[in-house]
């Protein structure tokens, strides 16, 4: 993964705080977590450790074939699809949502997993209304080829192939 200035300050603003900072305020504010146990520990670990290496797989492309990163204020330059995102056109949040459930599990807390509801709840409308129309103006064709062909929340079962449609 390249690391610049824009994706250091990218994590910091969206990531960090999202799964981070917002979090920890809301265990410390709310006091509501339970003793602990290993089979939460577990379950909500792997939770948390499978959402992190989509977000790790999912910023490498980005910043490898997309020349950019999430940010808005640094957006990838030419249109990624490929990895994960050959499956699901919103892989990242997806990786999101997976490390605020799996927090939600480890410290067995019901206000963390109304936050990662809230962000769901609050990706179901950004994305759709803002997000995509964004990209679908940046990227156009290939964009809208690629809206025809990969879902948005749940993956395909085979990768899409933008050279095997064409023919």
């Amino acid at each position: 993964m390249k690391i610049s200035k824009s994706l250091i300050a990218a994590f910091f603003i969206f990531p960090f705080n999202v799964m981070g900072t917002v979090p920890a305020l809301i265990l410390w504010l709310s006091r509501d977590v339970l003793l602990f146990s290993a089979a939460r520990s577990l379950l909500g670990g792997v939770a948390v450790a499978a959402g992190l290496a989509v977000i790790y797989h999912t910023v490498s492309l980005f910043t490898e074939y997309g020349d950019g990163t999430p940010a808005p204020f640094d957006p990838p330059k030419k249109f990624v699809a490929r990895g994960l995102y050959r499956y699901v056109r919103n892989p990242m949040m997806i990786g999101v949502v997976l490390v605020l459930t799996g927090e939600a599990v480890v410290f067995g807390s019901c206000p963390l997993l109304g936050w990662g509801l809230f962000f769901m709840a609050a990706s179901l409308i950004y994305i759709p209304f803002f997000e995509e129309p964004e990209l679908a103006r940046r990227f156009g064709g290939a964009y809208a080829e690629y809206l025809g062909n990969v879902p948005r929340w749940f993956p395909r079962f085979a990768p899409w192939d933008p050279k095997q449609d064409k023919s």
